[in-house]
């Protein structure tokens, strides 16, 4: 049965509204994923309503720890190798979050997969408050599946996960593409919720109908930035491993590699930690361009080489 759904989209610079054909139904609430043709038409159907570009990112010291004493005085953002003028800065620490688990379900994972769940399950548990945060489960192998859908209520998203079963193939980028578009990118005014996204994979993808720039353009037009924690626990780095670290650099988050499947716990605990220290950063660009294309931009701190900025690494501007 075929479900259409009514999306609300927003870019890294605004927010406006599209209708799209989204994944059909196969048995209520999973969900299938888009092809090639589809991610391209409602990629072009978001159009954006410029202002002003939201960069919400967290600074640590060479050893971690997080840095929260900081002013507006203390940045610079650089667009097009011109400085660009802050308009807004707040310490953010108690945003509501948006959440979306991203649990790999494929025959890959299979050996660790209950320290998976039990580890996700403590995450949600502890970081997750009633009436405030939403979080949401997405299963993948062969397909993108939604598991428990956005909500407050640590019972069923615990249900969830616990319920996940591996087996098939491995859909990552659909899963990605989905959460973003379909999900996240709803609850609105943008700078009133943190958006992440946490990936518990081994980075592997040979189902998906979406690339990984498609997913990742998606991500970044939804102002999510993603987490990932590998289940590669050979102490080789794989394509999957490099594929993790660069979805996570792109935009703003960190990629996790316990050494023991034990040790997936404590990487949890750590996104949980980097949630609540942000700081949240808007300014208009200059000069204002529509072109439709990604523009690269720098944020840093004054002055201080000894500190570390996770921030996303660009935008997508409208094409008006």
């Amino acid at each position: 049965m075929k479900a259409v759904w009514l999306l609300t989209g927003i870019g890294a610079l605004g927010c406006a509204a599209f209708m799209g054909k989204a994944f059909q139904a196969q048995t209520a609430p999973s969900q299938t994923a888009p092809t090639q043709t589809e991610a391209a038409r409602d990629s072009q159907r978001i159009i954006l309503d410029v202002t002003r570009v939201n960069m919400l990112f967290t600074v640590t010291d060479k050893k971690g720890r997080f840095i929260t004493n900081l002013t507006q005085d203390d940045f610079e953002v650089i667009e097009g190798k011109k400085k660009q003028v802050i308009q807004q800065f707040t310490a953010e620490s108690n945003l509501p979050l948006r959440l979306a688990i991203l649990v790999d379900t494929s025959n890959s994972i299979r050996d660790r997969f209950r320290f998976e769940q039990e580890a996700a399950a403590t995450f949600i548990n502890s970081t997750v408050r009633r009436g405030v945060d939403r979080a949401m489960i997405v299963s993948f192998d062969t397909n993108a599946e939604l598991v428990t859908d956005l909500t407050d209520q640590v019972t069923e998203l615990d249900k969830g996960i616990m319920g996940l079963r591996p087996g098939g193939g491995t859909a990552l980028y659909d899963a990605i593409f989905f959460a973003c578009r379909d999900k996240l990118i709803k609850d609105q005014p943008r700078d009133k919720f943190r958006r992440a996204m946490i990936i518990v994979t081994d980075g592997e993808d040979n189902q998906s109908h979406v690339t990984r720039d498609q997913a990742l353009e998606m991500a970044q037009k939804a102002d999510t930035v993603i987490y990932a924690i590998s289940t590669n626990i050979t102490h080789v780095e794989t394509d999957g491993d490099k594929l993790l670290r660069y979805l996570t650099a792109e935009t703003g988050g960190q990629a996790f590699f316990p050494f023991k499947v034990e040790d997936l716990e404590q990487s949890f605990e750590n996104i949980a930690n980097e949630l609540r220290h942000q700081y949240n950063i808007f300014y208009r660009p200059e000069p204002l361009l529509t072109d439709g294309l990604y523009h690269a931009v720098q944020l840093k701190v004054k002055d201080r080489k000894d500190y570390v900025v996770r921030a996303r690494k660009g935008y997508y501007a409208p094409k008006l």
